[in-house]
């Protein structure tokens, strides 16, 4: 039984990660092919760099949108849990939450095209020439990351000893002044991981933004969903190589970060 289970846990995570295997294969390809490798080759780095002036620009784009949309998130996000976990009610925290969860629920397509539709009814009634632009793409970015923020920093916050707030406070702290004395250090894991979840989510999505986005701001998924009809370069492979790599030193550092803060609560 052992070794069944063990030949499954091998098998999915092959599934999982032989494709991200091939893709960084081929990305050292020297020959445009993605399928017949003709030797090891920086080609497609050089002019990942050099010429796609159109990828970088949209990678850019990318990278604003989700650091705009992750880091107004995170804010409103942490707000937001903060009243959730005040309410004395709970049945009316549980109605809260639930509703928190239907973005998270509802299928991608759904949001992006109710959105659409609120955005160009909305750009009518004010008579704007452009009804969706960089500023809807970025409501609609911050509206799906929210939750995800909530229910990472909710939990942070019923762990958290209530304790030290109410003695930060007896010792002449403002409650704005406790919290970030007392509560802030208790909960920043969550609102990390949070942050760290809404600037993923945001980066990566395609189906709202490709609903909600003008033709003004491209993001770099809309724009790798226009190469599909078009023969697909090794170039592509190589920045998202380079992508894979910098989000694992991302998570390498994030859990370094939380290995040092555990120890020193251990200490």
């Amino acid at each position: 039984m052992k070794i069944l289970s063990r030949l499954v846990s091998i098998l999915v995570y092959v599934f999982l990660y032989a494709p991200l295997a091939v893709m960084i294969f081929f990305s050292f390809n020297a020959g445009k092919s993605t399928s017949v490798f003709s030797g090891f080759s920086l080609r497609w780095y050089v002019e990942l760099f050099t010429n796609d002036r159109t990828i970088i620009e949209c990678l850019v784009n990318s990278l604003k949108l989700a650091v705009a949309s992750s880091l107004i998130a995170t804010v409103i996000g942490t707000v937001a849990a903060i009243g959730i976990y005040k309410l004395k009610n709970k049945y009316l925290s549980g109605a809260i939450l639930t509703v928190n969860n239907i973005p998270m629920m509802n299928p991608d397509i759904v949001t992006g095209v109710s959105m659409m539709l609120l955005f160009v009814f909305t750009g009518a009634l004010l008579g704007l020439s452009e009804k969706v632009n960089f500023t809807t793409l970025l409501i609609a970015h911050i509206t799906f990351n929210i939750p995800y923020v909530v229910l990472n920093v909710l939990p942070k916050l019923k762990q958290s000893d209530v304790r030290l707030y109410e003695a930060a406070q007896d010792l002449g702290c403002t409650p704005v002044k406790a919290f970030f004395k007392a509560v802030m250090p208790q909960i920043s894991g969550g609102i990390a991981a949070g942050l760290l979840m809404a600037f993923t989510l945001s980066f990566d999505d395609f189906v709202i933004s490709y609903y909600t986005s003008g033709t003004d701001y491209v993001t770099l998924p809309v724009y790798i969903y226009s190469l599909v009809k078009k023969t697909v370069t090794p170039d592509i492979y190589a920045l998202y190589s380079i992508i894979l790599v910098a989000i694992l030193a991302l998570l390498v550092v994030y859990n370094a970060i939380l290995s040092r803060a555990d120890t020193k609560k251990g200490n």
